[in-house]
């Protein structure tokens, strides 16, 4: 029996956010529901999809909906089917007294109401996680991934042997390609660019102390103490949609270190929801128009001597776009250089 499988482990809540993206969602709780980490309640949070996702996952829940595996390489993380009916609770965001779970239910669906984000709709599931009161650590999970079973496990001894570990990551990995890294925790920050990029070695630093080590979490894979929520604050809304992670990594320094389990291997498939490929020029106009956007405004708030020169590499961006032919992208980048000196918050809405 692990060492974490014991009574008085400390108590996960892991927040999945859903936007029209229920067939990933269940195949994502399939892999959740057999964690050998045994403390936890999964709190879904629908960001108003237009696909009936609510619905969707409550038939899986009821067994009515069986998960579908596209790499048949994973499928032992996620096949057969957990048993079923799984009990859950279903709430409006708005909802007072929301936070009382029936007895025995480890599934909690939200509907937050509006598309809020990713910061805006995974702040929905933190707040309730945290209004409980038994909250010990909040597990940020993309709904687009699926998990080892020791995953969470390895992150909660990494940070229950360091109290100061406020935000702790896992090893990335490729959805279709699993032998692939896509990142080791987190991703390191050009002050002069703006850019990030994903630490693939091995050997990469595992806690922020050390030199090499990634500038901040990634959000796909993020669990943060309740000490550290307290302190430091939920995710910048602002952003919408990406350098969230960084913000909030930003604001936990120097309190708090930041490190990864490469024992936590968790396989993504990466831009599920708006084709934010790995690959810039793959990436979907919206995408692109978040990624400028929110370059600029992460360096204007915390990097502001390095503003032009973060500008200057945003507006090469667009030209790239433009020199390979793809003049919408191009233009979704200006637009978002442009936007991100507005104070006019952007919903998604921009084309």
């Amino acid at each position: 029996m692990n060492e974490l499988q014991v009574s008085g482990q400390p108590r996960v809540y892991i927040v999945l956010l859903n936007w029209n993206g229920w067939q990933d969602t269940i195949e994502c709780l399939e892999a959740v529901f057999r964690l050998s980490y045994s403390h936890f309640t999964v709190i879904v949070c629908d960001n108003a999809s237009s696909d009936g996702s609510i619905e969707k996952i409550e038939g899986w829940a009821k067994g009515f909906i069986a998960a579908s595996c596209e790499n048949q390489d994973l499928a032992c993380l996620t096949v057969p089917s957990i048993p079923k009916p799984l009990g859950f609770d279903y709430i409006f965001s708005s909802e007072e007294g929301a936070t009382s779970l029936s007895s025995g239910s480890r599934l909690l669906l939200i509907q937050t109401g509006a598309n809020l984000g990713f910061a805006g709709g995974n702040n929905v599931g933190i707040r309730y996680a945290l209004a409980r009161g038994d909250c010990d650590y909040v597990w940020l999970l993309n709904n687009d991934t699926v998990v080892e079973p020791d995953s969470l496990s390895a992150m909660v001894r990494m940070a229950e042997a360091d109290p100061k570990l406020g935000i702790c990551g896992s090893q990335l990995r490729s959805y279709t390609r699993p032998q692939e890294i896509q990142t080791m925790g987190g991703r390191r920050y050009s002050r002069w660019s703006g850019r990030t990029w994903p630490l693939q070695e091995l050997t990469t630093p595992r806690v922020s102390t050390t030199p090499g080590a990634p500038d901040y979490v990634e959000g796909a894979s993020m669990l943060m103490s309740r000490m550290c929520l307290d302190a430091v604050g939920l995710l910048e809304e602002s952003y919408f949609l990406y350098y969230e992670e960084l913000d909030l990594a930003a604001r936990a320094r120097p309190e708090f270190h930041l490190g990864y389990s490469p024992e936590s291997v968790v396989y993504h498939k990466e831009g599920a929801s708006i084709g934010s490929a790995h690959v810039r020029s793959n990436r979907s106009a919206l995408s692109e128009f978040y990624q400028a956007r929110n370059r600029i405004v992460f360096s204007r708030r915390y990097h502001s001597r390095f503003l032009l020169s973060v500008l200057t590499a945003t507006g090469l961006s667009a030209l790239h776009r433009l020199m390979i032919g793809r003049p919408q992208n191009a233009g979704a980048i200006l637009r978002g250089m442009f936007a991100s000196f507005s104070r006019v918050r952007s919903r998604g809405k921009v084309f």
